[in-house]
């Protein structure tokens, strides 16, 4: 191994061993190996520029903006309200509806503010209904999560895997290209969910009213502690959720309509190509600020720097990946075990891998380091490459086997009373369902 490789492989590990350990913060954590890379001459300063001022970064900083306009308005929070007054007349299939919608608005928001303001309402209506709130909380915050896999702005995994391919010369993918795909995953996850997972979280439920025996207890973060830190414009990420206890905001409607407006004109932009992704995401910030629907002031408040940094950070530990050969030294070697298994069996141990590593580290960081690895496994294969970026995707998203992997999941997990033990029951069948209906989705849209 050359020298650059050892340090890169060095500060890789030293990074995922500082995240798992969970002390320091993980955007702190990134720009640290960041910067021993750039000192140690591993990457160059114009490669550090590039991270920072990557596609992904500037998209996912102008909807960001943009959601917390929207959220600002009021508008999320009235039809969570409007939605779940509508459920509470129908039953407990009401409560599952709203859980679908707030899937869908996870495809193109931020998922925390969703799940903040639609918990304590779905909680509240599933007791006046006579039934406990286990049966539909962990359920909700799963749902959001997967609706982030509906489009490519659902969650930053997508829009990072889609630059870091597009900087390998990889076609970028279209803003509803991973749709089906994300859609077939997300439908089976959640018919599992209404039809297994509730019934697992009932009779938790009815246990613990008959004073069953307790779960084990273990070490549990504060709401805004989860120590995975996830990431993305539709993940669970944003700060501190505890920041969140007044997001139920007074509706006001011209503000409502023109950020509701700009963000509509910024997803046309970019799913009829009239612009990048980025240039659409950033105009449209800049517009709600015009426009004053927001100050300049409440624009930088919504930017979530500690994520844009996480990223920036990861990105540039990706890139020494890449310069040094240490990712198609990865997967020279992961060809060399599972090449006899085909493509297929290439595809399903990837996703496995990610799944996996992604329970441990926030989905950007897996994001980062998988997808030279997918790029260079798919390349060493003589198959498309598409498929195993699609395979990133979905599962640097799709884990639900611990109650820290999400924000979204730790505040439920407080809300609701559940043990460890119940994330593991109903998150790790989940990880094994979705992973399945992947390997099916996958090829059947995104051929070898």
């Amino acid at each position: 191994m050359t020298f650059d490789q050892i340090a890169a492989l060095a500060v890789l590990v030293g990074v995922v061993g500082l995240m798992v350990h969970g002390r320091m913060r993980a955007d702190v954590v990134a720009l640290l190996g960041a910067a021993i890379l750039l000192v140690l001459g591993v990457v160059r300063p114009v490669e550090v520029q590039g991270a920072f001022a990557s596609p992904a970064v500037i998209a996912l900083a102008g909807l960001f903006v943009i959601a917390y306009a929207i959220e600002l308005s009021g508008l999320l929070g009235l039809m969570i309200r409007q939605a779940t007054r509508l459920a509470a007349r129908v039953g407990s299939l009401g409560i599952w509806i709203v859980i679908g919608l707030c899937g869908a608005v996870g495809g193109f928001l931020n998922n925390t503010p969703v799940v903040v303001l639609a918990a304590p309402v779905i909680r509240d209506v599933a007791r006046s209904l006579g039934m406990s709130p286990k049966r539909f909380l962990m359920p909700l915050s799963h749902v959001t999560v997967m609706g982030g896999l509906l489009t490519l702005i659902g969650t930053s995994t997508n829009l990072l895997v889609n630059d870091m391919a597009r900087n390998a010369g990889q076609p970028v993918f279209g803003m509803f290209e991973i749709t089906p795909v994300g859609l077939l995953i997300a439908s089976v996850g959640a018919v599992w969910l209404y039809f297994v997972g509730a019934r697992q979280l009932a009779r938790s439920a009815a246990r613990d009213e008959a004073g069953g025996p307790a779960a084990p207890s273990i070490d549990v973060p504060r709401i805004g502690e989860a120590r995975n830190q996830p990431d993305g414009s539709g993940d669970a990420q944003l700060g501190d959720v505890a920041l969140y206890g007044a997001a139920d905001r007074p509706f006001r409607l011209r503000p409502a309509l023109l950020s509701f407006g700009v963000f509509a004109v910024v997803i046309a932009a970019a799913a009829f190509g009239w612009a990048p992704i980025a240039a659409a995401a950033f105009s449209g910030a800049v517009s709600l600020i015009l426009l004053r629907v927001i100050t300049a002031d409440e624009a930088y408040a919504g930017l979530r720097p500690e994520i844009l940094l996480l990223i920036a950070g990861m990105v540039v530990i990706g890139s020494a990946m890449e310069v040094t050969g240490l990712a198609k030294a990865a997967a020279d070697q992961l060809n060399a075990v599972i090449r006899p298994l085909g493509p297929l069996g290439a595809l399903a141990v990837l996703y496995g891998v990610t799944l996996f590593a992604t329970e441990l580290l926030s989905n950007a960081t897996v994001a980062v380091l998988m997808t030279p690895i997918a790029v260079a496994l798919a390349e060493s294969l003589g198959v498309e490459t598409r498929p195993f970026l699609v395979a990133v995707m979905m599962a640097a998203s799709a884990a639900f086997a611990t109650p820290f992997g999400y924000q979204t999941n730790v505040l439920v997990y407080n809300m609701a009373g559940y043990s460890y033990l119940d994330f593991v029951r109903v998150g790790l069948p989940l990880n094994l369902v979705t992973w399945s209906a992947a390997m099916i989705a996958i090829p059947a849209f995104f051929p070898f």
